[in-house]
């Protein structure tokens, strides 16, 4: 490698650590928002409900940015994207924690006997308290040395992100009783990311079809 191209590398590399801690800062804009605006009551005549309903949303929106990435890098042909998916991931799990925190705490009281109630009766509960436990292994399994310990299972595993999309979008839908107007953007836009998926797997397989792979 030449010093002119190494150069322009580490100018690159350098620009690209400088946007990344931007974007961390940034994702951490919303929470410090909510609780601000908790602390000196400004969620209006129910806090507790709209702490609880925006933290939930955040969960979604950053769920939906992670799932993002991988188009985005086909689309623009740049590896970046992928580099910043982790970071989402993690930024997905820490926003449906402080949802599931204010549920429990603000909503419930930890009242465990009543939330057990809640699992059982209310789909949405039922949905949502799958979504977060499915959630749990992805983040503890996010580091490049889980990804070296589990080898071939930790892709599979991983792929459970998009029942987790299905069912926090459910937990949506199910949540909301008269306007659906918000919660059936957020399920088309999951349908619009997942369908690429499926395009993508349809056409390795139809390439696999025409040109199978010899063994000698």
């Amino acid at each position: 490698m030449n010093p002119p191209t190494a150069l322009f590398r580490a100018l690159s590399l350098n620009r690209f650590r400088l946007f990344k801690i931007f974007l961390f800062l940034a994702c951490l804009i919303p929470a410090g928002y909510l609780v601000w605006a908790f602390l000196a009551d400004r969620l209006g005549a129910n806090p507790f409900e709209a702490l609880t309903s925006e933290s939930g949303e955040w969960t979604l929106r950053f769920l939906l940015l992670t799932l993002l990435m991988t188009p985005l890098r086909a689309i623009l042909q740049q590896p970046w994207p992928l580099r910043l998916r982790r970071m989402l991931g993690l930024f997905t799990f820490f926003y449906a924690v402080f949802h599931l925190t204010t549920y429990l705490w603000l909503d419930q009281f930890f009242d465990w006997q009543e939330i057990g109630t809640d699992i059982l009766k209310r789909p949405f509960i039922t949905a949502g308290m799958l979504a977060f436990t499915l959630l749990v292994p992805l983040a503890l399994t996010s580091t490049r040395a889980m990804m070296r310990r589990l080898g071939r299972r930790w892709k599979p595993l991983h792929r459970s992100i998009y029942l987790i999309g299905i069912l926090a979008v459910l937990h949506y839908l199910w949540l909301v009783k008269a306007d659906l107007r918000e919660p059936l953007i957020y399920a088309g836009l999951l349908t619009i990311l997942l369908g690429y998926r499926a395009w993508q797997y349809g056409r390795r397989r139809a390439s696999l079809r025409m040109f199978p792979q010899t063994r000698y």
